[in-house]
């Protein structure tokens, strides 16, 4: 009997309708059997993304909780239609990443298809790390803890590691033309070329876009080979979206979510989006509370750690895994120098999108306007296009800390 009445009830789950904190509970009662089936559950809807529905649902008597996060079928903001199977890839590749750097990212639980439903481990008590680094919290081990996840996750699914065969059908699986598309136009074109006039400009800066942006056709020519190498390079499995809102962090570890724009592209792209957003992390504290010399010393320590620890943990991981007779030595150094280059590269598409784009970050946001914020913003922009033009150039992560010395350095307002 008790089967029976679960039949009809997950039966209504057959087709795709939005769930609300009172539905949300007999979802999870229904599909799983995680709580006990009298115990008396609460629900409260957590995210404030534009594409997903994320609710957490706990029992105060147990302490035991979930988190649930649903895809729509279009956009919370404008309503333009949006594909669903995003969640569908973001279920399997968690699977995935948790098998080559396990306890790095959310376990999951259950996938519902026809809901688009993603149910995951409740990471409550690790910490948003754009938001632990606004409050300046200061983590020793972030840079031992995120190249682990990188080295781990990006170099396992390439096929230098794996079987090639393998390599291919995912590359065909985790095919995401619909989350690959928003990267393209607002990493790699409008920033550049603002042919949808959506950029956001921050008042002063004006004419410093024009001439340093819009108007510099070698650096036009550069984010053109990094934008055909995001389209092309199909190296690894990449998380698409790895910033500091993407990692949850505490004294323990982190936790990765949220790779929703995964597919196979050029690993140098997510070692770049974490650098790139520990920028805005450095840039906020000089000018919001430039005496807190502690957390800045830190961060551009981080910054460089992360860079030079990938790169060496790049290099023995392949020396020490590689079979592969004609990879040798000489083939992983290039391999990695390489990665390393479009590492540079894909910082500065991702510090420059951050601060002429309009998805802003809160770094940015909170700066109070004026003065310093024009500043500081000019300093990033010369940064990255710094990053950008001479990507092939930079060797160690200090050299990417003392760019943007100079940088700061020589803006005038």
């Amino acid at each position: 009997m008790v089967t029976e009445c679960m039949s009809k009830a997950v039966n209504i789950y057959t087709d795709h309708f939005l769930l609300d904190e009172k539905t949300i509970i007999d979802f999870v009662k229904d599909n799983l059997d995680y709580f006990d089936r009298d115990a008396s559950l609460h629900a409260k809807e957590i995210g404030d993304g534009n594409i997903n529905y994320v609710f957490r649902v706990w029992d105060e008597k147990t302490g035991r909780s979930l988190v649930i996060k649903q895809a729509d079928k279009k956009l919370k903001s404008s309503g333009r239609p949006l594909g669903v199977y995003r969640n569908k890839i973001e279920a399997e590749i968690l699977k995935l990443q948790n098998s080559f750097a396990p306890g790095k990212v959310p376990h999951i639980y259950h996938y519902n298809e026809s809901m688009c439903a993603l149910t995951m481990e409740d990471i409550s008590d690790f910490k948003n790390l754009r938001t632990a680094l606004l409050e300046g919290n200061i983590y020793e081990d972030l840079s031992r803890e995120i190249t682990d996840f990188m080295v781990q996750v990006l170099l396992s699914t390439t096929d230098l590691l794996m079987d090639r065969h393998m390599k291919k059908e995912f590359v065909k699986k985790f095919i995401n033309v619909e989350l690959c598309d928003i990267s393209e136009d607002l990493v790699f074109t409008e920033p550049y070329f603002n042919y949808k006039d959506r950029n956001v400009i921050t008042a002063g800066n004006e004419d410093f876009v024009n001439a340093v942006l819009y108007g510099d056709e070698g650096l036009k020519k550069e984010v053109g080979v990094l934008r055909n190498t995001f389209m092309n390079a199909s190296q690894a499995l990449i998380h698409g979206d790895l910033h500091s809102g993407s990692i949850f962090i505490n004294e323990t570890g982190i936790k990765v979510i949220d790779p929703e724009f995964a597919f196979y592209g050029p690993i140098g792209y997510d070692v770049g989006n974490v650098i790139g957003n520990l920028f805005f992390s450095l840039a906020n504290k000089l000018v919001t509370a430039p005496d807190h010399t502690d957390f800045i010393s830190w961060i551009e320590r981080t910054i460089s750690e992360i860079f030079d620890c990938f790169k060496e943990k790049a290099v023995h991981k392949l020396t020490t895994e590689i079979e592969f007779p004609l990879y040798n030595d000489g083939f992983i150094n290039d391999y990695v120098a390489g990665i390393m280059s479009d590492t540079v590269g894909m910082a500065g598409t991702e510090i420059i999108r951050r601060v002429v784009g309009d998805t802003k970050v809160k770094d940015l946001i909170l700066i109070k306007e004026g003065k310093e914020k024009i500043k500081i913003e000019r300093a990033l922009i010369l940064t990255a296009v710094s990053f950008i033009k001479n990507r092939k150039t930079y060797t160690c992560g200090m050299e990417l800390i003392d760019e943007f010395r100079r940088c700061k350095e020589s803006v005038n307002v």
